[in-house]
């Protein structure tokens, strides 16, 4: 099993196969043409049609490529997945979730960022969506090959406003819903990172830190995993299953609570029958966050599907209902077969490009075990509780990315902590026999974030000759050390900025182009 899931990491992950991905994603475009060629032929505009179709498939080969990572990345990074197992189980709840929770109708409009009514005609309406589609789709494609995780839903939301000034000029844009848009760049990260950190510093505080973790994770760990299940399960239902189910925020809740008493039971039995075994350690502890990961990447997948999808298939459907309709609809039932662009174009997206992302997300930015991406998951399916309930607009792209930075610097912080910790306790003592200092400092040097605390209290027990001004400089200079990469840091919030202006941009220029050659 092993040696089939490092063959299927190496053909996802490649360079040597890069051609044959980038061939098989143009066979499946091609697929498109040919498929609504053939049962689009005699009809009017069925040439705009099936390009409009082509490019729905390439903006949702693109969400695959890009978006799902943030799904699956932190339980591949923490070693609860592999990279082939993930691929394969988002790629089926990616597709379950569009077909089965996608629905049957979609706003064509994504978020109500401009006012077709203004527009004077349906060309001029077909034009702009698939000018946005394009865009989105364009800059998607830049993003995952610069490896910045991104929002599909800007991305979109950037190509129609920018599409969308360019047909009928600035006032056909909602700018109350652009400023809330624009807020949700530091809401969605902010609230991700801050959660994910204060799960982590409570998990550490209750469980990690204890002199015999055993009896502390028997304890807590199935109340940490419970409140997981209740926040998938009222996620589920209020984000993953609403276009089938409409429930109350109450009813969602308590969908939710049984979830986690299930989970609870489960978890608890679990931990008693491992303890006999298990190791008095983080390592110990992590075990029992393999199930719970594994069932967040399956159902945030399966959400994301339901929802996302739309970012390709709504423009799609929208020019679909114009070309039929000869009208401009703020609504468009969504057909069979776009439907079916859009789940098998993520499927695609996510297993020809989506490992790249993956990686990034999982295991570049900071280094994640399975209590840290516990935390992520956790944080993810909250913040979007909690943001949907105070009607704020925010991204699980931006709050999963957030997630995981905010775990990096707490570790961060701690490490650094734990440093000057040592320094004071060294400048304290008052012996000056050095020998006994240097095993301290390279036990410390080589610990983990988690048993820096153990070294410092037995420290406190010992005696030790103080370091000279030289040596705590050079000391600080050590343990100096960045857990988070800035560089990562740097390019995903450059990108993030940029998103809505990128594709608006280049849907502005691409609307102009469409028209010059249509009229």
């Amino acid at each position: 099993m092993a040696r089939s899931s490092g063959f299927l990491d190496t053909l996802l992950t490649s360079n040597a196969t890069e051609r044959y991905r980038i061939g098989f994603s143009f066979l499946f475009l091609l697929g498109v043409w040919l498929i609504v060629g053939a049962f689009s032929d005699g009809m009017p505009n069925s040439t705009l049609l099936m390009a409009a179709a082509v490019i729905g498939g390439y903006m949702a080969i693109n969400i695959g490529a890009n978006d799902v990572a943030n799904n699956v990345g932190p339980a591949v990074g923490s070693g609860a997945l592999s990279l082939g197992a993930a691929v394969v189980i988002a790629g089926i709840f990616e597709s379950g979730g569009a077909l089965i929770a996608g629905g049957d109708v979609v706003s064509t409009i994504k978020g109500g960022i401009i006012d077709p009514t203004r527009l004077d005609d349906s060309r001029a309406f077909v034009w702009l969506m698939t000018a946005a589609l394009l865009a989105g789709a364009l800059w998607l494609n830049l993003a995952t090959w610069m490896g910045a995780p991104v929002s599909t839903t800007h991305s979109i939301v950037g190509g129609v406003l920018g599409a969308g000034i360019a047909a009928g000029g600035w006032g056909i844009a909602d700018w109350a819903v652009m400023g809330k848009i624009v807020g949700s760049w530091v809401i969605s990260p902010v609230l991700g990172g801050a959660l994910a950190a204060l799960f982590l510093f409570i998990i550490n505080k209750t469980v990690l830190y204890r002199h015999n973790v055993i009896p502390a994770a028997r304890i807590f760990v199935p109340w940490l995993v419970a409140i997981m299940a209740w926040a998938f399960g009222t996620y589920l239902m209020i984000k993953g299953v609403k276009k089938i189910v409409d429930m109350s925020f109450f009813e969602a809740s308590l969908v939710g609570l049984a979830v986690a008493a299930v989970g609870f039971f489960i978890v608890r039995s679990l931990a008693a029958r491992r303890a006999a075994t298990m190791e008095n350690s983080t390592a110990g502890v992590n075990g029992l966050f393999t199930w719970p990961l594994i069932f967040a990447a399956a159902l945030l997948s399966f959400a994301h599907g339901a929802n996302d999808v739309a970012n390709a298939i709504g423009p799609l459907a929208a020019i679909n209902e114009a070309l039929a309709s000869g009208s401009v609809e703020t609504a468009a039932s969504i057909p069979l077969w776009v439907m079916m662009i859009g789940a098998l174009g993520l499927t695609v997206g996510l297993m020809l490009f989506g490992p790249r992302l993956i990686k990034t997300v999982g295991s570049e930015i900071t280094e994640l075990d399975k209590t840290r991406a516990f935390c992520i998951a956790l944080s993810a399916a909250l913040t979007v509780i909690l943001a949907s309930q105070l009607g704020l607009p925010v991204s699980s792209t931006h709050i999963a990315i957030g997630g995981v930075f905010g775990v990096g610097f707490l570790r961060e912080y701690l490490k650094s902590n734990y440093a000057t910790q040592l320094h004071k306790i060294m400048e304290e003592r008052d012996t000056d026999d050095l020998e006994l200092l240097r095993p301290f400092l390279d036990d410390f040097r080589n610990a983990s974030v988690e048993e820096m605390e153990k070294l410092l209290k037995k420290a406190k027990k010992k005696k030790h000759v103080p370091l000279t001004k030289s040596d705590r400089k050079r000391l600080k200079k050590i343990y100096k050390e960045e857990m988070v990469k800035r560089s990562h840091l740097m390019r995903i919030a450059a990108a993030w900025i940029i998103t809505v202006p990128a594709s608006a941009a280049m849907a502005a220029t691409l609307f102009f182009t469409l028209r010059g050659i249509f009229i």
